[in-house]
C-alpha cells in the first residue's frame, strides 16, 4: 500500500473513532468514571415496565423487562463504543449504527453489534435502585 493511501485510510479511521466516541452526548468525548458502589441511580417507579432508562453520566442502562424485575447493562454499545440512545419497544437502541439489544438480557437483537451489552450489578431495596 502506498504512503498516500495509508495516510488517507489512517485519517478516515481516526475520524470515525472520534465521531463514535463522542456521539453519545454529554462531556465532549471525555470519559467519566463509573459510579461507586452503593450510589443510587434512580427509584423503581421511574423505570417503565418493558422499557428502561439510560444514565449517560454513569454509562449504565436500567431496564424493567417485567413488572418488578430490574436489570442493568453497560450503556456502551459493543459495536463502536457509542453510548446507547434510547430504550423502546423492548430494545436498547444505539443510534450510531442501528444496533439493538434486548431489555431482558442485553443480547444483540439487530447488528452490526455481535456481542451483548455486559450486565452491570445493581441492588433494588425499598424502591431504590443502586449500583452494587
Amino acid at each position: 500500500m502506498n504512503a498516500r493511501r495509508r495516510t488517507v485510510l489512517s485519517a478516515g479511521a481516526a475520524a470515525l473513532v472520534t465521531g463514535c466516541g463522542s456521539s453519545g452526548g454529554g462531556g465532549g468525548g471525555e470519559s467519566s468514571p463509573p459510579a461507586s458502589g452503593g450510589a443510587e441511580l434512580t427509584r423503581t417507579s421511574e423505570i417503565p415496565v418493558g422499557g428502561g432508562t439510560i444514565f449517560e453520566d454513569r454509562k449504565v442502562v436500567v431496564t424493567q423487562p417485567a413488572a418488578g424485575e430490574f436489570k442493568a447493562f453497560s450503556a456502551v454499545c459493543t459495536h463502536a463504543g457509542c453510548i446507547v440512545s434510547s430504550v423502546a419497544e423492548g430494545t436498547i437502541d444505539c443510534a450510531c449504527h442501528g444496533s439493538r439489544f434486548s431489555v431482558e438480557d442485553g443480547a444483540v437483537e439487530q447488528g452490526p453489534a455481535t456481542r451483548p451489552l455486559p450486565a452491570e450489578r445493581i441492588t433494588v431495596e425499598g424502591g431504590s435502585i443502586r449500583l452494587a
